[in-house]
Protein backbone atom coordinates (compact mmCIF):
# COMPACT_ATOMS: atom_id res chain seq x y z
CA UNK A 1 0.00 0.00 0.00
CA UNK A 2 1.20 3.24 -0.83
CA UNK A 3 1.88 6.42 1.66
CA UNK A 4 -0.05 9.50 1.90
CA UNK A 5 1.17 12.98 2.29
CA UNK A 6 0.13 16.09 2.02
CA UNK A 7 1.93 19.15 -0.06
CA UNK A 8 1.72 22.57 1.18
CA UNK A 9 2.37 25.00 -1.62
CA UNK A 10 3.42 28.65 -0.82
CA UNK A 11 3.89 30.98 -3.85
CA UNK A 12 3.93 34.58 -3.19
CA UNK A 13 5.40 37.01 -5.67
CA UNK A 14 8.61 37.15 -3.86
CA UNK A 15 9.20 33.58 -2.40
CA UNK A 16 7.70 29.95 -2.92
CA UNK A 17 8.00 27.53 0.32
CA UNK A 18 6.90 23.80 -0.15
CA UNK A 19 6.04 21.92 2.88
CA UNK A 20 6.01 18.15 3.21
CA UNK A 21 3.41 16.89 6.24
CA UNK A 22 1.49 13.24 6.64
CA UNK A 23 -2.00 13.26 6.29
CA UNK A 24 -2.90 14.66 8.74
CA UNK A 25 -1.14 17.57 8.94
CA UNK A 26 0.72 17.40 12.16
CA UNK A 27 3.92 16.20 11.41
CA UNK A 28 6.14 17.81 9.18
CA UNK A 29 8.35 15.53 7.16
CA UNK A 30 10.26 18.41 5.09
CA UNK A 31 10.54 21.79 4.12
CA UNK A 32 12.32 23.92 1.68
CA UNK A 33 12.26 27.17 0.67
CA UNK A 34 13.05 29.13 -2.69
CA UNK A 35 16.15 30.95 -0.46
CA UNK A 36 17.40 27.42 -0.18
CA UNK A 37 18.16 26.58 -3.46
CA UNK A 38 19.23 29.97 -5.01
CA UNK A 39 22.12 32.46 -4.30
CA UNK A 40 20.50 35.78 -5.60
CA UNK A 41 17.69 36.84 -3.50
CA UNK A 42 15.72 38.50 -6.45
CA UNK A 43 15.42 34.94 -7.70
CA UNK A 44 13.43 33.18 -4.72
CA UNK A 45 10.20 33.71 -6.50
CA UNK A 46 10.85 32.46 -9.72
CA UNK A 47 9.80 28.98 -11.48
CA UNK A 48 13.12 27.67 -11.77
CA UNK A 49 13.32 28.09 -7.57
CA UNK A 50 10.11 26.58 -7.12
CA UNK A 51 11.21 23.66 -9.45
CA UNK A 52 14.40 22.92 -7.78
CA UNK A 53 12.47 23.18 -4.27
CA UNK A 54 9.92 20.42 -4.99
CA UNK A 55 12.55 18.43 -6.21
CA UNK A 56 14.36 18.36 -2.68
CA UNK A 57 10.61 17.67 -1.68
CA UNK A 58 10.26 14.77 -3.81
CA UNK A 59 13.55 13.12 -2.70
CA UNK A 60 12.51 13.18 1.01
CA UNK A 61 9.25 12.09 -0.14
CA UNK A 62 10.16 9.06 -1.96
CA UNK A 63 12.86 8.55 0.88
CA UNK A 64 9.86 7.91 3.38
CA UNK A 65 7.87 5.85 1.04
CA UNK A 66 5.55 8.78 0.23
CA UNK A 67 3.95 8.07 -3.56
CA UNK A 68 0.58 9.73 -2.93
CA UNK A 69 0.11 13.65 -2.33
CA UNK A 70 -2.64 15.97 -2.11
CA UNK A 71 -1.42 19.35 -3.22
CA UNK A 72 -2.52 22.71 -1.13
CA UNK A 73 -1.58 25.94 -3.35
CA UNK A 74 -2.05 29.08 -1.16
CA UNK A 75 -1.66 32.66 -2.50
CA UNK A 76 -0.39 35.45 -0.23
CA UNK A 77 -4.46 36.21 0.56
CA UNK A 78 -5.62 38.69 2.91
CA UNK A 79 -5.69 42.14 1.77
CA UNK A 80 -2.78 41.40 -0.60
CA UNK A 81 -2.69 39.50 -3.86
CA UNK A 82 -5.41 36.61 -4.16
CA UNK A 83 -3.72 34.47 -7.55
CA UNK A 84 -0.57 32.24 -5.84
CA UNK A 85 3.04 33.37 -7.50
CA UNK A 86 4.50 32.51 -10.47
CA UNK A 87 6.36 29.26 -8.54
CA UNK A 88 3.26 27.33 -7.92
CA UNK A 89 2.49 25.79 -11.50
CA UNK A 90 6.34 25.11 -11.28
CA UNK A 91 6.82 23.24 -8.39
CA UNK A 92 3.10 21.35 -9.02
CA UNK A 93 4.71 20.31 -12.52
CA UNK A 94 8.52 19.66 -10.81
CA UNK A 95 6.71 16.98 -8.01
CA UNK A 96 4.59 14.81 -10.96
CA UNK A 97 8.44 14.38 -13.29
CA UNK A 98 9.68 13.33 -10.00
CA UNK A 99 8.02 10.46 -9.35
CA UNK A 100 4.70 11.05 -7.09
CA UNK A 101 1.03 10.64 -8.11
CA UNK A 102 -0.73 14.04 -7.15
CA UNK A 103 -4.93 13.19 -6.00
CA UNK A 104 -6.33 16.68 -5.88
CA UNK A 105 -5.01 19.83 -5.95
CA UNK A 106 -6.91 22.69 -3.41
CA UNK A 107 -6.93 25.96 -3.80
CA UNK A 108 -6.20 27.76 0.44
CA UNK A 109 -5.60 30.83 -0.12
CA UNK A 110 -7.47 32.93 2.55
CA UNK A 111 -9.39 35.69 1.91
CA UNK A 112 -11.11 38.45 3.79
CA UNK A 113 -14.35 38.72 5.10
CA UNK A 114 -14.32 42.56 4.95
CA UNK A 115 -11.50 42.52 7.63
CA UNK A 116 -8.45 45.02 7.50
CA UNK A 117 -8.15 48.01 4.64
CA UNK A 118 -6.00 47.63 1.72
CA UNK A 119 -2.76 49.21 1.80
CA UNK A 120 -3.22 53.05 -0.58
CA UNK A 121 -1.10 52.91 -3.31
CA UNK A 122 2.24 54.62 -4.30
CA UNK A 123 2.06 57.84 -5.51
CA UNK A 124 3.39 56.84 -8.87
CA UNK A 125 0.19 54.84 -10.29
CA UNK A 126 -1.68 57.91 -10.53
CA UNK A 127 -3.44 58.36 -14.01
CA UNK A 128 -4.67 61.87 -14.93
Amino acid sequence: MSKKGIIHIFASSNNTMVLLTDITGAETIAKCSGGMVVKAQHKEGSPYAAMKVAEVVADKARERGITEVEVRVRGQGGNKSNSPGAGAEAAIRSLTRNGLFIKNIENVTPFPHDGCRKKKRYRGKRKG
